[in-house]
């Protein structure tokens, strides 16, 4: 008898606060069931790649080779539609100087659309409780020269800093520094303590774009994870999503990158070189291919790799909006149309590589454009958005005050 009271006891406590868990628990815990991958996740991911090229959209596929014979485009580009591949194609050279063709599955250096996956790590810190928007950077680096510098105003391009690029590369060049050996981000962040550079405006004045907002983002990635930056969007980002073809690849681990698709600056007179400023990575440094980018798309939607709440606040608008329509939130550009029309997108330029990722959030549309030879035919996607019927993803097409010189830069 006793025995079966104390069991009935057990269970009416286990039972009474079972039922006390706040609808926040609740809501966490289903969260973090959605970031938990199951075997039926690589058999979806395998269908949502499908992808039959006899039944490939006929007027994409005519567009895409006027984009290559007029205008000089060189990569690989895709269109997907409602969970479904439009048209996909590999057009050109992987690697001029060899003459090696391009594969649909080569992977890219995707230059800045890097800083997408840096934004989407650092909102998950903040929802694990290991950073928040407001922290300072000399929290996390005391002797950062500069003050009022907040996780938030680096996010949306708002610190003020200086470019780091140029100013590493000028220090390099003029003390002849080894210009093959990967810098690493904490060794930048050492540079930039000591230098002690000049802003380029006060902290929270203004937007403007430049690669030192994340890379200071990925030196705290690592300062508060206790990871190198490849390691933490390996284990969190990359496998949660199913990016199999995704990786960080930066000169301070590896004497020279291992893909095959190298960039070519404006003519196929030379290629590219890797270098010490292919070190940093957070600003740029991620490598992947037209399938991965999909997938990324795909669990960025259904809450894998972060709740609603922070996508919403990804996607947010932190600037004065460019000609209307333009604006920029935690690591996302955006065109923010009539009656909540929501597309995030970014560019990439780096090192002959020049590229565009476009999500149109309500038409459940994605435009990716992997290029590796920086010649302006991306200027030339106008038609392309119209008949997706898409807004045209280019600053220019519209009226209205634009950005400051220098300030919008990829």
């Amino acid at each position: 008898m006793k025995f079966r009271l104390l069991t009935l006891a057990l269970s009416l406590t286990i039972l009474f606060f079972s039922s006390c868990s706040s609808p926040e628990e609740k809501a966490k815990k289903a969260d973090a069931d959605k970031k938990v991958r199951v075997a039926e996740d690589d058999k979806a991911d395998s269908l949502l790649l499908v992808y039959n090229p006899a039944k490939g959209d006929k007027w994409i596929a005519d567009f895409v080779q006027n984009l290559h014979k007029k205008y000089g485009f060189n990569g690989n580009m895709l269109v997907a539609k409602d969970g479904k591949i439009l048209y996909e194609k590999a057009i050109g050279w992987a690697d001029y100087l060899h003459r090696d063709s391009l594969k649909i599955n080569s992977e890219f250096e995707l230059a800045s659309i890097t800083k997408t996956f840096t934004g989407v790590a650092v909102m998950q810190l903040v929802e694990a409780g290991k950073l928040k928007l407001t922290d300072d950077v000399k929290k996390f680096y005391p002797n950062f020269p500069y003050d009022g510098i907040t996780i938030e105003l680096l996010l949306s391009h708002r610190s003020g800093m200086m470019n780091y690029v140029y100013f590493i590369d000028d220090i390099w060049r003029k003390e002849k520094r080894n210009m093959k050996k990967g810098v690493s981000n904490q060794e930048v962040m050492e540079i930039i303590a000591d230098k002690k550079p000049n802003p380029y405006t006060k902290p929270n004045n203004r937007f403007h774009y430049n690669n030192s907002n994340f890379m200071v983002l990925g030196a705290i990635i690592e300062k508060v994870t206790g990871q190198r930056f490849s390691q933490y969007m390996m284990e969190h980002v990359f496998k949660p999503a199913g990016l199999k073809h995704t990786h960080v690849y930066s000169t301070t681990e590896y004497e020279k990158i291992p893909v095959d698709v190298v960039g070519h600056d404006r003519t196929w007179r030379y290629s590219v070189a890797q270098n010490f400023l292919d070190g940093p990575v957070g600003d740029k440094g991620i490598y992947s291919t037209l399938h991965d980018l999909v997938l990324y798309d795909k669990y960025l939607k259904n809450g894998r790799l972060l709740t609603q709440k922070s996508i919403d606040s990804a996607y947010k608008g932190r600037n004065k909006a460019v000609n209307g329509h333009f604006n920029y939130g935690y690591g996302w550009r955006m065109f923010d149309g009539e009656n909540g029309r929501k597309v995030v997108y970014h560019t990439g330029w780096w090192h002959g590589f020049r590229h565009i990722y476009v999500r149109d959030v309500q038409k459940n549309i994605v435009v990716i454009f992997l290029g590796n030879l920086t010649n302006g035919s991306l200027m030339h996607l106008d038609e392309l958005y119209k008949y997706l019927k898409m807004p045209i993803i280019r600053k220019g097409a519209y009226s209205g005050s634009g950005s400051l010189p220098g300030s919008d830069e990829d």
